[in-house]
């Protein structure tokens, strides 16, 4: 697949370069003295997130980053110079486990924040440091220490404001490119969307949204069936889960495929059951309308908001983009509300 969310990689930052042992030798100036300078730092490996990245493609092809050591320090006080720094760019979302251990070591969500991921070792001491008194002619220099170096492990959540949740084959991918501009893989058989696809919802008066698609969901996901959990982290940091249920199914299959999506969600994570959640009735257009009042009863006792919609035809997704408009608007009026303590 194009789409890569989880990668493994090994980082070595630049050794220190070596102190120099060096005696000032000119022509009328005895005993000149210890002139040895000091070695240069080495580089570190620096990951920055970046918002024009989308996946973790290119670990694909390369899985090893080194920063440039430091150079030995010369004579005549000459300190050596430090190494450059190795500079990995990472898309926003990224999160960063040390691969032997599992620990989290940083989690870059705003485009330019920056993790060292190994520092660069410190540079030698030259001969001129250590002249004395009682010791002028010193012949001891130190020796650069070496960079750290190790594996650590990259997994990426998308960030994204609406969740988009279905069964296999129940219009996401339509949805997706009727909300908004993107151009996703859409075929009438399950699994079309083999990668999270993202889009971005205008809004008149508001700013606008991300919104992430994400490939169909089965029965037993959250233990790795179908595509499994390989794509469930994807939705933890979407703050909006819209659930798209195909209302041509017979009898209380509408009803029943809901029940299989929150129960993956809270197998996965319960937490996920706290969000803002909306369900949307998909392919009205192959229903009547007695078939569609009966799927709404099969609703009623949920306390969640409730829209019918047909992503082909375009029916109901003016509707749908108000109601997600009013929800992010009220998010946002209460994250403003958050910061200011008040």
């Amino acid at each position: 697949m194009g789409f890569v969310d989880e990668a493994k990689f090994f980082v070595k930052a630049g050794d220190g370069g070596n102190g120099c042992v060096s005696f000032r030798r000119e022509k009328f100036v005895p005993k000149g003295g210890p002139n040895g300078g000091d070695g240069g730092r080495g580089g570190d490996v620096l990951l920055r997130a970046d918002r024009n990245l989308r996946s973790l493609i290119d670990f694909r092809y390369k899985s090893h980053f080194k920063a440039e050591s430091g150079v030995g320090g010369q004579g005549s006080d000459k300190h050596g110079r430090s190494g450059g720094d190795c500079v990995v760019r990472v898309p926003m979302g990224s999160l960063i486990k040390d691969a032997e251990t599992g620990a989290v070591l940083a989690d870059l969500t705003e485009h330019g924040q920056t993790f060292c991921a190994a520092e660069g070792g410190r540079g030698g001491l030259g001969n001129a440091r250590f002249a004395t008194s009682t010791n002028r002619a010193p012949r001891k220099a130190t020796p650069g220490q070496p960079g750290e170096e190790r594996w650590l492990l990259i997994e990426l959540k998308l960030l994204a404001d609406v969740g988009l949740i279905g069964l296999p084959n129940s219009g996401k991918s339509t949805l997706l490119s009727r909300l908004s501009a993107a151009n996703p893989k859409i075929a009438p058989y399950p699994f079309t969307t083999l990668e999270p696809q993202l889009g971005v919802l205008p809004f008149k008066y508001i700013d606008p949204c991300i919104i992430a698609d994400i490939p169909g969901l089965i029965e037993g996901a959250h233990q790795g069936v179908g595509l499994g959990h390989q794509f469930l982290r994807h939705i933890e940091r979407t703050s909006i889960l819209l659930h798209l249920i195909d209302v041509a199914g017979e009898g209380e299959q509408p009803y029943e495929d809901y029940l299989t999506l929150a129960r993956e969600l809270a197998a996965y994570k319960q937490e996920l059951l706290e969000r803002r959640h909306v369900v949307v009735l998909n392919k009205i257009d192959l229903v009547d309308g007695q078939r569609l009042e009966q799927v709404k009863e099969q609703f009623a006792g949920l306390d969640l908001p409730l829209l019918a919609v047909s992503a082909e035809e375009g029916d109901g997704l003016e509707s749908l983009r108000e109601l997600l408009g009013d929800l992010l608007e009220q998010q946002r009026a209460e994250a403003r509300h958050d910061l200011s303590g008040e």
